[in-house]
């Protein structure tokens, strides 16, 4: 089953619509369609160069976040109340049609 994810571009103007699969993590899907989550720490949580916000109506469709991807979203750039690590997305058959939001910067935390 094909799960339909939208990228909105940090500026705001461009969208990006991709069909992904059950099992992949949001993060490979955006880098596969050169989104630019550079991901630095390869998915284990230990940077937040990944960071994605989540629109409103899309997030109740996400599990909550760890303690410990809460604690890195704490030194994410542009956070916001839907803040995600794009690595810790895992995405579900329930997760289509899910919009998320690439900010305008990041920060690399990684090796602090």
């Amino acid at each position: 089953m094909s799960i339909n994810i939208t990228f909105i571009h940090a500026d705001g103007e461009r969208e990006t619509r991709v069909e992904a699969r059950a099992g992949e993590s949001l993060l490979s899907v955006g880098q596969n369609v050169g989104m630019p989550l550079e991901g630095t720490c390869e998915g284990q949580m230990a940077c937040s160069t990944c960071h994605v916000i989540v629109s409103a109506e899309d997030f109740k469709k996400l599990p909550p976040a760890s303690e410990e991807e809460e604690d890195m979203l704490d030194m994410a750039a542009a956070v916001t109340r839907t803040s995600r690590l794009s690595c810790q997305i895992i995405l579900t058959p329930d997760m289509d049609g899910l919009s998320v939001r690439i900010p305008g910067e990041s920060r690399n935390m990684q090796g602090l």
